[in-house]
């Protein structure tokens, strides 16, 4: 299994109501120093709708500017939609929304 494949089945794990960011999807993937491409695979998203791509923010809690499905505006009003409750500066409370993947009995490097 690829790169891409293995980001697409992190964050198809990530659960309604919580976000994840680029670097914990590339921790639990085993490549911690690659951020960057998870965002590059989430954009080029083939799985519109199957993987859930707008649960994925950055290390601040910021939407991404580039969301691959219609822009942060979307991605907001999905989050949303899901129960997430943005701070006044539009970030997300990376403390209470956090997915905690331990919690779900994943653990790092789970395509290791």
């Amino acid at each position: 299994m690829g790169f891409f494949e293995d980001v697409y089945r992190v964050v198809k794990m990530i659960p309604e109501g919580k976000v994840s960011t680029y670097g914990q999807i590339a921790s639990l993937i085993g490549q911690p120093r690659k951020a960057k491409i998870v965002g590059w695979a989430l954009h080029s998203n083939p799985y519109r709708g199957i993987v859930p791509c707008h649960r994925v923010v950055n290390r601040k809690g910021e939407l991404s500017g580039a969301f691959a499905f219609g822009g942060m505006e979307e991605q907001r009003k999905l989050l949303e939609a899901e129960g997430i409750v943005f701070n006044k500066d539009g970030t997300i409370d990376l403390e209470k929304y956090l997915w905690n993947p331990e919690l779900d009995n994943i653990s790092d490097n789970i395509f290791i």
